[in-house]
């Protein structure tokens, strides 16, 4: 068999050579070969079978034995070609299904090759979501060929081979079935079982659920699994579990594997991925693993051979079980006397990595830098640049931050958050709240450095409410709030109240509202099934609080595009089959944030659960020098290319040869290395585009992940591009596509142990491919990984800069959420915010840029991406765009400015801030300023609703410039404005839409 290896993954490589090694008896095997992409799928689909015609006359007959996995094979198009290429229409289809199928056709190049192509398909829909749609059979042969057609007549064509467009779209050997005879024989034999075990080698994934395949008809029923591993290997291996009956509760049991030199390799060392590991939390995993009749369920297991296991032979048993049934499976492993690196994890096409499903790395919640350990005093709790104040039930009395307005600086004035104590509310019937409440006062259950938990309990009469919570170093706040009924009680409402100062509330982003001024009354409802929206954030720049109302069977939803796919699930406590809601109200002394929840009466003995998460904004100093010292560079381009464009860092996006492949960044991992080397020598940091959300087709571990059922992957309706449906068959959600590289996503279902998955991937890239971080397009996991992934990423003095990508969320898809808002869990980890694509920074006014873009109130800085963003706007919250990305994005020409000017180290005073020493004669014009030694700079920008003059109003003491001797200097810079000087009392013409960068000396 001759194969071109040379741009084929490596597990394909591997399964191409086994064709050639397997150990089957072969003498009515058809050979499956490799086509070497020698014909374009995109016409004729992936799949051929070659034919030798030997026969006479001008009718062909071949009968094909093709073991189809896909469903109604009679309903889809059969082309025939000849040997170049030329496409036969007299052709005829009989009996074609599953099994095998004949096609009689006429043979116009006499004698020689002819190739049946029977799974054609047309991809309808979107580039990056294609739908591909099998084509129809036609009938254009002409009748006088078909009159010659004698049906009984004995085939007078050879099947040579069958051949996939490449090794990657190989059916072979998995997914080639048995015929129904030979499944009813097998089932015949083993009348006396409720289910068989097929032991499987790692190289070989099981990929059927509704079939067997073939290769174990021929191998027959196995009771020994035997492979060979080296010392400190993951070895992996499959049982494959095929059902002659419904089975509930299936499970794996290991022995201890012992030498015949009495050497012992512990059966805690030996696991099953299916149904027993570690969350991505750290808490234990277990699922029930059901098996249908008919169907087949892969079990994945592990052995983790010791590094100072003694080689040799070694047997033990696994013993699967169900419903009182067991079977039990030889295990005879040789371990060589060879020690492996790293476990073996190099070597992922081994499968060596689905050991990390189970990892705990870096779960400790140890304190990630800017962040400061926490302390507690009496009821206080003091974090970095804010403090939490406690009551006696366990709920905040008092929230503060110390920021300065300009968020550059913390002082010693606290900034007040709330305007009295957050408290629940129970009313009765007759509008009035009776409760009378005790307390046991707060119980410290934790005061580590990176958390500090407590608990308390207040009963009344009718109710007791058990408050456990926790805040954690970066002032993330986790409440759950246990009310339970102990006598039967009606009420008129259940409410949870926060009382803001005035002061601290000035914006609002969420439920239904983008980010802005805060609305002076506000009412909204609970609608999970089109609306991601369950809390919001509200605050100032300098102070504010993200809350989020939850209850115990909380979920994470999908997000980007998939939100309505998998919603939020309605709280039944906050929602209250949907009579709750939330209202802001106002006056002088307070805004009241009012979380209802409608009548309800509980039973003695109920128990609803009030969680909520609160987060303390901002979570620190905004990094301006970061900000300038770090230009980013979004393309895989020549270093030297890069380095001329001034750029420090560059981002690497996925569909490039050295990050090929969505989310699964360790396949090129030796080109991605030589480039980052480079890189490093010439002075440049390189991060590389890498998330959860969808994880491309070419995972070495996609079946084996799919084993798990919906754990990894989300349910759906399958569909997309034709590699998932002829291999991934359905139930699932195709993702992104690209069409260049064949590369197709299929969708991550949220909280899962591919988490584990992920932080020990980023660890193995930052240790030995040298990432200097990553670029984040949405994020689909919580802020439990995000923490464990900074840590990874800036473990031994790595800089493990993180971006944030979104485009804007506040659409009917994604559920009318915002961007900031959805992730600002992640923020306390983030370095930079890219928001993003769909943002209108046109339309958009300036508190809109403010609170939903900047980042400011959140202690980060941004940068736009739309169109190449509004430059003049931009700088007045010190954002540039995206360099290369769209014809005027292009943010040289200022970076040029700032080294000119020296903006590094100088003092950047917003507009939003009291202390800023120049604002304009015209409200819809703003300036902030960048001070720095007897010398700043001025960004103006409008938002008037035409061209307009302003005279700049100049504070000269606070900008510590003298005035008698100040010049006011426009440089020119290149498509953002001319070359001019101004004085201090000129008007100063600015364009609808833009503004100036002013130099004052």
């Amino acid at each position: 068999m001759k194969a071109n290896l040379k741009n084929t993954p490596i597990l394909s490589r591997l399964l191409i050579m086994c064709l050639c090694i397997v150990s089957i008896p072969l003498a009515a095997q058809i050979k499956y070969t490799d086509g070497n992409d020698s014909w374009n799928p995109n016409m004729l689909g992936n799949h051929r079978v070659v034919v030798a015609f030997s026969g006479t006359g001008n009718v062909a007959k071949t009968t094909i034995e093709w073991r189809r996995r896909d469903e109604n094979p009679e309903l889809k198009k059969i082309i025939v070609q000849d040997a170049t290429g030329k496409e036969i229409l007299n052709t005829k289809t009989e009996n074609i299904n599953r099994e095998n199928g004949t096609i009689f056709f006429e043979p116009v190049s006499g004698k020689g090759t002819y190739y049946v192509y029977y799974m054609p398909y047309i991809d309808e829909g979107d580039a990056n979501y294609p739908k591909g749609v099998y084509a129809k059979p036609e009938n254009k042969a002409d009748a006088q060929w078909l009159s010659k057609i004698k049906s009984n007549a004995a085939d007078n064509c050879t099947v040579t081979e069958i051949q996939s467009i490449n090794a990657f779209n190989s059916f072979y050997p998995m997914e080639v079935i048995a015929t129904a005879a030979e499944t009813k024989d097998l089932i015949a034999k083993n009348s006396s079982n409720t289910f068989l075990v097929f032991p499987e080698d790692r190289l070989f994934s099981i990929r059927m659920k509704n079939d067997l395949p073939q290769r174990w008809i021929q191998k027959g029923v196995q009771s020994t699994f035997s492979d060979t591993a080296l010392k400190g290997e993951y070895l992996a291996f499959q049982l494959g579990v095929y059902a002659l009956q419904d089975l509930k509760d299936v499970k794996v049991t290991f022995s201890d594997l012992k030498s015949s030199n009495g050497e012992t390799i512990s059966s805690k060392n030996i696991n099953c991925i299916n149904t027993d590991g570690v969350k991505y939390d750290g808490n234990l995993f277990a699922a029930n693993v059901a098996v249908s009749k008919g169907k087949v369920q892969a079990l994945w297991c592990g052995i983790d051979v010791p590094q100072t296991a003694a080689a040799g032979n070694y047997t033990g048993k696994a013993t699967v079980t169900a419903d009182g049934k067991s079977t039990a499976i030889t295990l005879k492993i040789t371990v060589k006397n060879e020690v492996t690196k790293n476990g073996g994890i190099d070597s992922p096409e081994k499968m060596t990595r689905l050991k990390w499903l189970n990892s705990t790395l870096a779960q400790e919640n140890t304190v990630i830098a800017p962040y400061t350990p926490l302390i507690v005093k009496d009821s206080e709790i003091s974090l970095l640049g804010r403090k939490l104040i406690l009551g006696t039930n366990g709920f905040p009395t008092q929230i503060q931050t110390f920021f300065t307005p300009e968020m550059t600086t913390t002082s010693t004035k606290a900034n007040d958050i709330l305007s009295a104590p957050i408290v629940f509310h129970f009313i009765d019937a007759a509008g009035k709240e009776t409760l009378k409440w005790k307390n046991t006062g707060i119980k410290f259950t934790k005061k580590e450095a990176g958390t500090v938990s407590w608990e308390s309990t207040s009963t009344s009469q009718s109710l007791q409410m058990d408050v456990n919570a926790s805040i954690e170093f970066d002032g993330f706040l986790h409440y759950t709030v246990k009310i339970t009924a102990l006598e039967d009680a009606a009420f008129n409402d259940i409410n949870f109240q926060m009382p803001f100062q005035p002061s601290s509330a000035k914006y609002m982003m969420g439920l239904g509202q983008k980010g802005g001024d805060r609305p002076a009354a506000f009412d909204w409802k609970w609608d999970v099934a089109h609306k991601n929206q369950d809390g919001a954030w509200i605050g100032n720049v300098n102070s504010g609080l993200q809350f989020s109302l939850r209850d115990e069977k909380y979920s994470r939803p999908l997000n980007t595009n998939f939100y309505l796919q998998k919603p939020l699930l309605l709280p039944t406590s906050w929602g209250n089959d949907n009579k709750g809601g939330i209202t802001i109200t106002t006056n002088q002394k307070s805004v009241l944030v009012n979380a209802y929840s409608g009548a309800r009466s509980m039973k003695k003995g109920d128990i609803l659960y009030y969680n909520f998460t609160l987060l303390i904004t901002p979570f620190h100093t905004i990094n301006t020098d970061f900000q300038w010292d770090t230009k980013f560079y979004h393309k895989y381009s020549p270093i030297d290319s890069i380095a001329q464009t001034g750029a420090t860092v560059i981002n690497i996006h996925h569909a490039n040869a050295i990050n090929p492949y969505i989310n699964y960044p360790f396949i090129e991992f030796k080109k991605m290395k030589s480039y980052i080397d480079e890189a490093h020598e010439k002075g440049l940091k390189v991060k590389i585009y890498n998330t959860v959300r969808e994880v491309s087709n070419k995972a070495y571990e996609t079946f084996a992940l799919r084993s798990l059922g919906h754990e990894i992957y989300s349910p759906g309706k399958g569909g997309g591009f034709s590699w998932l449906q002829e291999h991934v068959g359905d139930d699932y959600i195709a993702a992104w596509f690209v069409p260049e590289i064949k590369d197709a996503a299929i969708v991550n279902s949220g909280m899962n142990r591919w988490h584990n998955y992920y932080v020990e991937g980023m660890n193995w890239l930052t240790q030995n491919v040298g990432i200097d971080g990553i670029y984040l397009d949405d994020v689909a996991f919580d802020r439990i990984t995000m923490k464990r992934v900074k840590r990874v990423l800036t473990k031994d003095g790595h800089p493990g800069i993180i971006d944030l990508h979104s485009a804007n969320q506040y659409n009917k898809s994604d559920g009318f959420n915002n961007s900031a808002n959805l992730y600002m869990e992640h923020f306390p980890y983030v370095n930079k915010l890219w928001f993003g694509e769909y943002f209108d920074y046109e339309k958009g006014q300036p508190d809109f840029f403010l609170t939903e873009v900047s980042g400011i109130p959140f202690g980060l800085m941004g940068e736009m991406l739309q169109d190449g963003g509004n430059p003049w706007r931009g700088m007045v919250y010190g954002m540039t765009n995206r360099l290369p990305w769209s014809g005027n994005a292009d943010p040289r020409a200022i970076w040029k400015l700032w080294d000119t000017f020296g903006i590094k180290g100088s003092e950047m005073i917003g507009y939003w801030s009291e202390n800023c020493p120049v604002k304009t004669s015209n409200d819809k014009v703003l300036a902030t300023v960048y001070r720095k030694n007897g010398t700043a700079l001025i960004s103006i920008a409008s938002w008037a609703d035409t061209d307009v003059k302003v005279k700049l109003n100049i504070d000269w003491k606070k900008l510590g410039i003298n005035p008698a001797k100040a010049t006011i200097i426009a440089p020119e810079i290149t498509k953002f404005q001319p070359a001019q000087t101004f004085t201090a009392t000129d008007e100063i013409p600015v364009t609808k839409g833009k503004g100036w960068l002013l130099i004052v000396k």
